[in-house]
């Protein structure tokens, strides 16, 4: 489908990216399209606005993308990334000066959409849900401000598993796993595999490697009884949710998933992470250009 009606968001911790917010929406006004902005905005306002947005272009980083991404997966919306931040990896256009030169073949369709599924935690404590939550990379129960372990007893579709002594445990997306998982010793998995990894942090005398899951799988943590350390759960990098020992949390795929709109070809994620994880390897000072 050929993009009309488009959405702008800017950061809303970043005030040089309001600017850029403008401009690129101004761009569309020119060319005969539809667009609004938000400057600052919650997922409340936001989405008032994206249910009538063909496409929604989010400036900023992968924090950026991860929000966007989540306003937008309940209305079906693609995003569209603008890089202001640091990696990237979830941007598309690599800065807003490329923007111009990016601008023909958004709106001529030329794009194609990548899905990429999600996952809902839901916290229950004596039976009763507490909190409920969405990620697009990972759900994180970790140990609060004090440097003791938590003791998180791991369920996988209802049969105990393991229980884990650590800093934390990283339930993630594909998405999720070159992020925080990466760093902790996870696999790479491309993002159009629709599995559940989990990775603990600094295991100590436990189970110390990943678990890939297929889409269906559900997990369940409980904290632990002789748990004695703080434990927080948070979403994609969320204020978290404060747990005391026999909450349970359940985690599964979700029934929506994100939609990002790609200028490049289909096989780009390869390419695009070993930039981002290791210099271009060069012969005589030329980028090695190798192919099969």
């Amino acid at each position: 489908m050929t993009a009309k009606q488009f959405g702008v968001l800017a950061h809303p911790g970043r005030p040089q990216s309001a600017p850029v917010a403008r401009r690129i929406a101004q761009t569309l006004r020119d060319r005969g399209c539809g667009a609004w902005v938000l400057e600052t905005w919650t997922p409340k306002q936001a989405g008032e606005r994206i249910a009538q947005a063909h496409l929604v272009v989010a400036i900023g980083g992968d924090g950026a993308m991860l929000r966007a991404a989540h306003v937008c997966a309940s209305f079906g919306v693609p995003v569209l990334g603008v890089n202001m931040g640091y990696l990237g990896f979830l941007t598309e256009i690599s800065s807003p000066e490329d923007w111009d030169s990016h601008i023909d073949q958004v709106l001529t369709g030329d794009y194609w959409i990548e899905t990429r599924m999600m996952l809902k935690a839901r916290v229950t404590r004596q039976q009763q849900v507490i909190a409920e939550s969405e990620a697009l990379n990972d759900v994180v129960i970790s140990r609060g401000a004090m440097p003791r372990m938590v003791r998180l007893d791991a369920f996988i579709d209802g049969d105990w598993t393991t229980t884990y002594s650590a800093d934390a445990l990283i339930i993630a997306t594909a998405t999720g796993s070159t992020a925080y998982a990466l760093a902790s010793g996870g696999p790479i998995l491309p993002p159009e595999l629709r599995s559940i990894l989990i990775v603990p942090v600094a295991p100590h005398l436990s189970l110390d490697r990943p678990i890939v899951l297929p889409e269906g799988a559900r997990v369940d943590i409980v904290v632990s009884p002789d748990t004695q350390a703080e434990t927080v759960l948070s979403a994609d990098g969320t204020p978290g949710v404060s747990l005391i020992p026999g909450d349970h949390v359940t985690i599964q795929a979700s029934e929506v998933v994100s939609r990002f709109a790609r200028l490049r070809e289909r096989n780009y994620f390869y390419r695009s992470l070993l930039d981002r994880m290791e210099p271009r390897k060069t012969v005589s000072g030329m980028p090695s250009q190798l192919k099969l």
